[in-house]
C-alpha cells in the first residue's frame, strides 16, 4: 500500500467537501468535475512527494481512485441529506406542475442521483490521480538501481584477461 491512505485521504476531502457543500448552489455545483480533477492530482502530488521510488502512472491512476472513493463518501454523507430537504419537495412539485406521472417516488430518483455522482467524481479523481504522474514525477529510469561497478569480486575472476 505504500503510504496511499494519507495522500487519498486528503485528495478525497478535496473532492468531496466542496462538491458537497456548493451542491445547492447551481453554478458553483457545476464545478464538481474541477474539485474532482484537482483532488485526485491532489492525491497523486502527495503520493509522489512522499514516495522513495518512482511513482508508475497505474499508481496514480490508484490514489486518485482511492481519493475519489473517498470524495464520493463524503458528498453521500453531506449533500444526500440536504438534497432531500431543499430538493424533494421542489421536485415533487415541479413534476405536479409538469404533468409527468414517474413510477418511481422522486425519493428514491435523489439518491439514485447522489450514487451517479458520487460515481462520477470517483471517476474524474481517478482521471486527476493519472494526470498527477507526467505532471510532478521528475525520476526517471525503470527503478531498478543499476549493479556496483565491482561486482564479482577481483578483477580476472571469470577468467578474463588481467
Amino acid at each position: 500500500m505504500n503510504n496511499k491512505l494519507k495522500p487519498a485521504l486528503l485528495g478525497g476531502l478535496l473532492v468531496g467537501l466542496p462538491s458537497a457543500l456548493l451542491s445547492i448552489i447551481p453554478i458553483a455545483n457545476w464545478c464538481c468535475c474541477i474539485w474532482s480533477i484537482a483532488g485526485g492530482v491532489l492525491a497523486g502530488f502527495l503520493y509522489i512527494k512522499s514516495s522513495q521510488t518512482q511513482v508508475s502512472v497505474g499508481e496514480g491512476a490508484i490514489v486518485g481512485g482511492m481519493a475519489g472513493a473517498v470524495g464520493g463518501i463524503i458528498y453521500l454523507i453531506i449533500a444526500l441529506p440536504i438534497a432531500l430537504v431543499f430538493g424533494m419537495a421542489m421536485m415533487s412539485e415541479q413534476l405536479t406542475r409538469s404533468g409527468v406521472d414517474i413510477p418511481v417516488s422522486p425519493f428514491l430518483l435523489m439518491i439514485l442521483g447522489g450514487i451517479i455522482t458520487a460515481i462520477f467524481l470517483a471517476v474524474l479523481a481517478t482521471l486527476g490521480g493519472l494526470l498527477a504522474v507526467p505532471i510532478f514525477e521528475k525520476r526517471k529510469g525503470n527503478g531498478v538501481p543499476p549493479p556496483p561497478q565491482d561486482f564479482g569480486g577481483t578483477p580476472g575472476a571469470y577468467g578474463t584477461a588481467q
